[in-house]
């Protein structure tokens, strides 16, 4: 299949498109990082203004991160409905154009959970609203690439891997959602710091939260100011911690499984383990700075690209044992494959 002009213009829309929404991910970060999802009461409007006549005059402390991010937002938004237009305007395969009805379904979901975040005050909200940006952007990242030159002439997938890196990759994705889904509940239930220390807890490798413990872990609290907490709180955070570990021996162990793929692969694999090292080192971080609102904000932003990283290596690696669909013009110069049991 050729690849024209119009294609490469709807490609570097999408480009321009995911860029906006992961500059919108750490817009929401750091509103939540520094608590001031509710510095502005009102949704859609903005303190009885319409949204985008507010006056910057009063664009001051948690109004202007929470107003700034309303505006990003919307913004992301209209760029998606002009990538849908675009699509049906610019793109001939019938399945990219419904792609891109899909993702303005999306967006108009995700906004709507932001005003309900805000109009029922409710945390749990704010949940939702966090993991359906992370899927957003995974998805968007995957728009780009279906409409890149390399993927429309069918030479992205060139290889025909063995069940086993391919398995691996779909489990480090589950297990990289789970994991968002856990920093979010931290992030939105304000249990970040429920262990202030690293990497024991609570000076302990496993914290004690026997009523007695407890008391003790409260009273410590209250020395530096912060409110009590629950043990569930506690757990929620090994719990996150524990995955932590998981999800780095599984990207090793990925790493080891994928090294008789293509090159492309191999590259990825590399791109994964050196992020997988930063998260953790910025989880660490985050806790060793006492949840600073930058190093929180950029540990969320990192765990974005993860998910997004996680979702494009089980794409390629999915689409690359499609054989009867990506077929290598040359099999003289294809790839190894990946033949490992």
């Amino acid at each position: 299949m050729k690849y024209t002009f119009g294609q490469r213009l709807l490609n570097l829309w999408a480009v321009l498109t995911a860029i906006a929404t992961f500059v919108l991910l750490c817009s929401g970060g750091i509103v939540t990082s520094k608590g001031v999802g509710m510095a502005v009461p009102d949704w859609p409007t903005t303190f009885g203004y319409n949204m985008f006549l507010f006056p910057i005059s009063q664009w001051v402390g948690g109004i202007f991160y929470e107003h700034s991010h309303r505006l990003i937002a919307s913004g992301v938004g209209l760029m998606t409905v002009i990538l849908a237009v675009a699509a049906f305007i610019l793109e001939d395969r019938k399945w990219v154009k419904g792609f891109a009805v899909c993702l303005v379904v999306a967006v108009v979901i995700q906004g709507l959970f932001g005003g309900l975040r805000v109009v029922l005050n409710k945390d749990h909200v704010g949940i939702v609203h966090a993991l359906l940006a992370q899927s957003f952007f995974s998805a968007m990242v995957i728009y780009c690439v279906v409409t890149t030159r390399t993927f429309v002439e069918r030479r992205w997938a060139d290889f025909e891997p063995s069940s086993q890196p391919r398995r691996l990759a779909i489990i480090i994705t589950g297990l990289l959602f789970l994991q968002l889904a856990l920093g979010a509940t931290m992030r939105h239930e304000h249990i970040g710091l429920a262990i202030p220390d690293f990497p024991l807890a609570h000076g302990k490798i496993l914290p004690d939260t026997s009523p007695s413990g407890m008391v003790e872990i409260n009273a410590a609290r209250a020395d530096v100011g912060d409110v009590p907490i629950k043990p569930s709180f506690v757990w929620i955070h090994m719990a996150h911690r524990a995955m932590a570990v998981v999800i780095t021996l599984a990207m090793f162990t990925f790493f080891w499984n994928a090294r008789g793929c293509s090159n492309a692969i191999r590259r990825m694999t590399w791109v994964g383990v050196v992020m997988v090292i930063g998260q953790f080192a910025l989880g660490a971080w985050t806790i060793w700075s006492g949840k600073a609102a930058d190093i929180a904000t950029a540990h969320m932003a990192l765990g974005a690209l993860l998910l997004a990283w996680g979702v494009l290596v089980s794409y390629r690696l999915i689409l690359g044992g499609r054989t009867q669909d990506f077929v290598v013009p040359d099999t003289a110069h294809s790839q190894q494959a990946c033949t490992l049991a």
